[in-house]
């Protein structure tokens, strides 16, 4: 018998994805010369509508909206009466992935003796606790700030960089914050229905963002260096296979995937720089074919957890997009240069 909760949040969710910024609407933006035409532009999505009324006229103003936005559309979701638990649970998870980021973010913070930019996401802004947060003078004040949220799982991650706050240290935290993060979200993949659909996208994000750490760090000339960083939980690529990519030459890493789904990435990505020479192109085209298979495992999963886990995907792919265009605006640059960067 299906779940009625299942079939209403699944129509709900769908119904949203009917109201988000197209790539038709970002072409439109590339006549726009401000910021007021690229809005009436998309005007008639959801976010256009919420963003219509807002006091706008800097990209900072236009980046605040933005993120307010995205905290605005997963607090309603979780509001309604008739989502499953296993939604809520799912999306908790992933959306932790942005007090990593912010966690990450005092950390370059605490290194610059600056204050830094937050995401308003996440279970540190819900406890409003998150200029605490980037005003932390040291990793004591982030492990405490951690403990007082119930985020002690993220606190042994900091424990060795604050015996050590080399950079290094530093690098090897991070890691463990990703490491931690993942561990978690398969957890709840292993206790919600399809897990092993959701267990198998996880593994083969991390694969590609290791895939895109390692490629950079060989074009950097410290690949070697790369392999300890890397996250842990790979589908493909672990273990050995990750020292033997860090230790390759750029031109080595298609064939050493041969047999895996990212031989033609790499392929596609060693192409790219060996014409521009420019290492931008590795996170652009690995993020575009991060949301490809993220969108093949998921978008078409109905009536389960996974309609949440597509719907956070879109909704990030279309504020990042946003962002990306806005900010080409704002700095008076056409918007056919930066369209690349763009997931569409």
């Amino acid at each position: 018998m299906l779940n009625p909760r299942y079939t209403f949040i699944s129509a709900f969710l769908k119904g949203e994805e009917t109201k988000i910024v197209t790539s038709e609407h970002i072409d439109k933006m590339m006549s726009a010369s401000n910021l007021q035409d690229a809005l009436v532009i998309i005007r008639e999505t959801d976010i256009g509508s919420y963003l219509e009324d807002l006091p706008v006229r800097t990209f900072d103003d236009i980046d605040k909206c933005l993120w307010g936005y995205l905290a605005q559309r997963i607090r309603y979701v979780e509001s309604l009466k008739f989502p499953p638990k296993e939604i809520r649970k799912l999306s908790r998870a992933y959306l932790m992935k942005y007090d990593i980021f912010n966690i990450k973010a005092a950390l370059q913070g605490i290194s610059a003796d600056k204050k830094v930019s937050m995401i308003p996401i996440g279970v540190i802004y819900n406890n409003s606790l998150l200029d605490e947060l980037s005003n932390a003078e040291n990793v004591d004040d982030i492990i405490q700030l951690l403990i007082e949220c119930k985020l002690g799982d993220y606190v042994l991650a900091l424990e060795q960089y604050k015996m050590s706050e080399s950079a290094k240290s530093k690098l090897l935290a991070q890691t463990k914050l990703d490491n931690k993060y993942y561990e978690n979200m398969v957890n709840v993949s292993k206790a919600i229905s399809e897990g092993l659909v959701l267990s198998k996208t996880l593994g083969l994000t991390i694969d590609l963002t290791n895939l895109q750490t390692i490629t950079r760090a060989i074009i950097m000339g410290i690949g070697a260096e790369i392999a300890e960083y890397a996250i842990a939980g790979g589908y493909m690529i672990a273990g050995q296979a990750i020292k033997d990519l860090s230790s390759s030459e750029l031109a080595d890493v298609p064939t050493k995937l041969e047999g895996t789904p990212y031989q033609g990435i790499a392929k596609e990505v060693l192409s790219s720089y060996e014409t521009t020479r420019d290492i931008s192109v590795v996170s652009e085209i690995i993020d575009k074919h991060k949301f490809r298979l993220a969108k093949e495992m998921l978008s078409s999963r109905l009536l389960s957890p996974l309609v949440m886990a597509w719907y956070l995907i879109l909704k990030e792919i279309e504020i990042r997009n946003l962002r990306l265009a806005f900010k080409a605006i704002v700095d008076g640059i056409p918007l056919q240069e930066i369209k690349n960067y763009l997931v569409l």
